[in-house]
């Protein structure tokens, strides 16, 4: 994406990550003599145990090469059970009990029982504390009620937090992180009663994603709390909105006409360490701009935030980058009410093959879906970093193919973008096909859709996507890039060609790809300056399709 401005600025936006705090650390023995190695070359889900170095370690959500022994302790893959010294330690075992394991995100729509997040005896008795409301000033050790119980405060601000969806005692989805049950007040508990959140579609995996109930404090009215995506269209167009003028001008988002079926917000900023922060143009409104993302919303629409952009860069170099990183979006999130967040790393960004910035990233985006099962993901790289693993597999060139292939469960839109970055080589053809022409459009999704060999067949395959997971990414006119526009009618042209398997230039796909998503453009502010001369003509066609 074309940024022309990047304010840095520090932030503590602090969020507790799905863990298991307190409960589960322990310095007692446990019994190691079922429990296997830890191995970097395996992908462990919620709840794994693995020994290393002597320590027994439970998995607090999806982890892969990343050592217990580094990334252990609050907010991080790992909780610390104990030293394998033969005995089973007690504690842990309660923590099991006590704490719902997450599994990774696949988007499926199986389901599983429902478990329970309290221990099975709990005491009844009366109760004289106040009923919970989400914002009060909790300190340590203050009672409240809730849904028929009584609970004590342990952590203090998570306990006067606003998230009731997260934090609500009894019902929140990381209550445990803030409270524990005291009693039941006169009656069987009906506390913790987990409920199953199923998610999109996946053709992979049937994994399922098990969340607490939220609250409806936290609900907004239009029914849908953060993280809570609203189903695509079948054809959809998505268009990046920017909150600063690089020559475009600023606009409302609530000014945003309605042919966005996706808004994308560009870009948080790298605040230090891990942290990312969002500050909205001085010339637009924080209260209004929030009031607008929950009208948008209530739309149906997906309101979703960018890292990146042409000089945006994140932080994600270490184990306390990525926590930091983890709870500062998931702060952001909450506050502004956005559905998910899109990676678009560029040049700047050291995005590289080895990086740590890509297994970090895969772990952060694990993380927050498990925290908001229903997390909208996309991804805008270069097409360098994608179908430029066909030419080569190292540096720059393919660079975010392992990203997408971990991601892939968790993936609902990856529109590479098809611009700024000259022309495109391909399996198909022995000369690149040229920026902007039907041939590369297509040529471009059918590599992403029907899979290719990684440089020139040396490194293996890319798998295919579904088609439903790809878009075009091309610029909204004339000045919204410095090179690759495409005419609208050789837009509409290609994504015929990709979804009907008609009015094709000289690639054709296998087959007709009904369920192709649709197109991304840079930008949205670009559009409204040139007359939205992108956003009618190629929406109008999307909506068009069967």
């Amino acid at each position: 994406m074309v940024r022309s401005i990047t304010v840095i600025k520090p932030t503590t936006l602090a969020l507790a990550a799905l863990c298991i705090s307190g409960l589960s650390t322990s310095a007692m023995a446990i019994d190691c003599s079922n429990i296997p190695a830890w191995n970097a070359a395996t992908a462990y889900g919620g709840g794994s145990q693995v020994k290393e170095q002597g320590n027994a370690y439970k998995a607090n959500w999806w982890s892969k090469d990343h050592n217990p022994v580094n990334y252990s302790g609050q907010w991080q893959e790992w909780t610390l059970l104990g030293a394998c010294d033969g005995a089973v330690s007690s504690k842990s075992s309660v923590a099991s009990s006590v704490v719902a394991s997450v599994a990774p995100s696949s988007k499926s729509s199986s389901s599983v029982a429902p478990s329970s997040t309290a221990a099975s005896s709990v005491a009844t008795g009366s109760c004289a504390s106040p009923q919970y409301v989400a914002g009060t000033n909790y300190a340590a050790g203050a009672l409240a009620q809730n849904v028929g119980s009584e609970y004590r405060c342990t952590v203090a601000g998570w306990c006067g937090s606003t998230a009731s969806w997260a934090y609500a005692p009894g019902t929140g989805a990381h209550w445990q992180q803030a409270w524990e049950l005291v009693r039941s007040c006169g009656a069987a508990s009906s506390v913790a009663s987990s409920s199953v959140t199923t998610s999109k579609s996946s053709s992979s995996s049937s994994a399922t994603v098990v969340s607490s109930s939220r609250s409806s404090s936290s609900v907004n009215g239009n029914g849908r709390v953060p993280g809570d995506a609203a189903a695509l269209p079948k054809h959809a167009l998505v268009g990046y909105w920017h909150n600063f003028d690089n020559g475009s001008g600023v606009m409302r988002l609530g000014d945003v006409d309605p042919a966005w079926d996706v808004i994308v917000i560009a870009f948080v900023d790298d605040a230090g360490n891990g942290s990312v922060d969002f500050r909205l143009d001085p010339a637009l409104n924080k209260a209004q701009f929030i009031a607008d993302v929950a009208a948008k919303r209530a739309q149906g629409k997906n309101i979703v935030l960018s890292y990146g952009g042409e000089k945006g860069t994140v932080t994600l170099n270490n184990s306390t980058n990525l926590a930091n990183f983890v709870n500062s979006t998931a702060a952001i999130i909450n506050e502004y009410g956005f559905d998910g967040v899109d990676i678009d790393l560029e040049s700047g960004a050291g995005v590289l093959h080895g990086a740590p910035v890509i297994s970090n990233m895969v772990s952060a985006i694990k993380q927050l879906n498990a925290m908001y099962p229903d997390l909208y993901v996309s991804m805008a790289p270069e097409h360098p970093y994608v179908q430029g693993g066909y030419v080569a597999y190292s540096g720059i060139w393919g660079a975010y193919l392992p990203m997408i292939d971990q991601l892939r469960n968790e993936l609902d839109l990856l529109h590479v973008q098809l611009y700024n970055n000259g022309g495109l080589a391909t399996p198909y053809a022995a000369q690149a096909y040229q920026a902007g022409t039907v041939d590369m459009m297509v040529a471009s999704a059918r590599m992403l859709i029907e899979g290719f060999p990684l440089a020139n067949g040396t490194a293996g395959q890319f798998k295919g996507l579904r088609p439903d997971q790809v878009a075009l990414g091309l610029p909204s006119g004339p000045r919204a890039a410095g090179s690759g526009q495409a005419t609208t009618a050789d837009i509409n042209r290609a994504v015929s060609c990709l979804a009907l398997r008609t009015n094709c230039a000289s690639v054709t796909p296998l087959t007709a790809y009904a369920d192709f998503r649709g197109v991304m453009t840079w930008s949205i502010n670009w559009d409204v300056k040139d007359g939205r001369i992108f956003s009618v003509q190629v929406g109008n066609h999307l909506k068009s399709l069967p």
